[in-house]
């Protein structure tokens, strides 16, 4: 019987998995998100109403419990703001726990990400400037600030005391005026205040959880190709995404994972700068933008089209195990003649059929695709698979021949019901 199932990208984020991932929670005790902070964003739809998510897992809407795993870096603003606007329209977030190792992201953080943003110029990465990056470098750099930490009055400030001692001597060099200690910590403590009856062991509650038998899932942020170390680097994340850092990110191990359920657009898409193969700059890709209402839940920012790539998929395929795929968004392609599917890359005279590591390499990279014929149809209303065109139908086995992964889940529509289950999952 499956227990545990990771959910994760498998393109550049914005896949779609919140709303995959909402409807898997319906039939899971628990949801767990293990990386990232709110530079990602999901947007649900629940009971008829659009949701945004960018720190809370979407299970938030119908698991029993959500955990805040030790991987992720939080904003307690943030995440405080995000509670209310749920309470308001009536959901209730008293289910949540939130790691007493996960880290704190603070005003130094989210100052340092404009600044070196800015200084980057031409050479940006293109962060969402939330405080990501420089909170998981103060993690690695050990002078971190911990949710446990956090709620203890004088650790917090005898650490924000060292730390901003530190940013500010940096601020300087960037010709800006230093962070106030007395504004940061008296803000902060009462937000320290209102979370910590939601601090806990995380890693202790999930082992005690699954062997009572509890269904538990994995949500991963963005996609698999922002990843630090498999990802198109350095236009990236700063965690890992890959369904290994569910281990490290929710303190479970990895042989408790049962199944990887990677979730796919039915094209391509991409915030941000970065080498992007099968992107398209025409009257198709505004088409799909337009359809598929492309614009980042978290910036706004129209996000950038391509037809589907199957090298990346079957890049993430291979690093994070996946078993199945959930394919998002077809109903988007409806209308369009003729569809393209990326089989393989072209670089320097030779065909290649993985990513590779350098940005210089992959910016030269040319893809090869075949093409398919299109429907016209309107598919939003379809609940079974074989009901779907069949060009529909054959669109999606050739993307599972091409990434040799099983298709497990097809979505015609942003609402949960408009869901086509081929393989049930828990």
């Amino acid at each position: 019987m499956t227990k545990t199932v990771v959910v994760v990208g498998t393109q550049w984020g914005d896949e779609g998995k919140g709303k995959i991932t909402e409807y898997l929670s319906s039939k899971a005790n628990i949801v767990v998100r293990y990386q990232g902070g709110n530079n990602a964003g999901h947007t649900i739809v629940f009971k008829q109403e659009k949701f945004k998510l960018n720190l809370i897992p979407s299970g938030i809407f119908r698991a029993e419990k959500v955990y805040l795993g030790n991987g992720m870096v939080i904003n307690p603003k943030a995440l405080i703001e995000e509670m209310k606007v749920l309470n308001r329209k009536g959901i209730d977030t008293s289910s949540i726990r939130i790691s007493n190792r996960a880290h704190v992201i603070l005003p130094y953080h989210i100052e340092l990400d404009c600044l070196q943003e800015e200084l980057k110029a031409d050479q940006k990465v293109g962060t969402t400037k939330k405080g990501i990056g420089p909170a998981y470098v103060d993690k690695y750099d050990r002078i971190g600030i911990r949710i446990g930490e956090f709620i203890d009055s004088e650790i917090f400030g005898e650490k924000l005391q060292i730390n901003l001692a530190e940013k500010n001597k940096l601020f300087s060099l960037y010709n800006k005026p230093p962070l106030c200690f007395q504004e940061i910590y008296q803000e902060y403590l009462e937000y320290a205040r209102i979370l910590k009856p939601y601090v806990t062991d995380t890693s202790y509650e999930l082992d005690e959880a699954y062997r009572l038998g509890k269904k538990i899932l994995f949500e991963g942020a963005q996609g698999i190709m922002l990843d630090i170390d498999h990802g198109t680097y350095p236009f990236v994340t700063s965690s890992n995404p890959s369904a290994g850092a569910v281990s490290i990110g929710a303190g479970i191990g990895p042989n408790l994972i049962d199944e990887v359920v990677g979730v796919v657009k039915a094209y391509s898409t991409r915030v941000g700068e970065g080498a992007f193969p099968t992107e398209l700059k025409d009257e198709i890709g505004d088409y799909i933008r337009d359809r598929g209402n492309e614009y980042g839940t978290v910036t706004g920012r129209p996000r950038r089209i391509g037809w589907f790539d199957g090298v990346i998929v079957s890049q993430s395929r291979r690093v994070s195990g996946l078993t199945g795929l959930s394919i998002n968004l077809l109903d988007v392609l409806s209308g369009l003649k003729t569809l393209k599917l990326c089989v393989a890359y072209e670089l320097a005279g030779e065909e290649i059929k993985y990513v590779p590591a350098t940005i210089k390499e992959f910016s030269k990279c040319t893809p090869k695709y075949i093409e398919m014929p299109g429907w016209s149809e309107d598919i939003t209303q379809i609940k079974q698979f074989s009901e779907l065109p069949l060009n529909a139908q054959n669109y999606v086995k050739k993307i599972e021949e091409i990434t040799k992964v099983p298709v497990v889940m097809v979505s015609v529509g942003p609402d949960r019901e408009q869901t086509i289950i081929i393989k049930t999952i828990f």
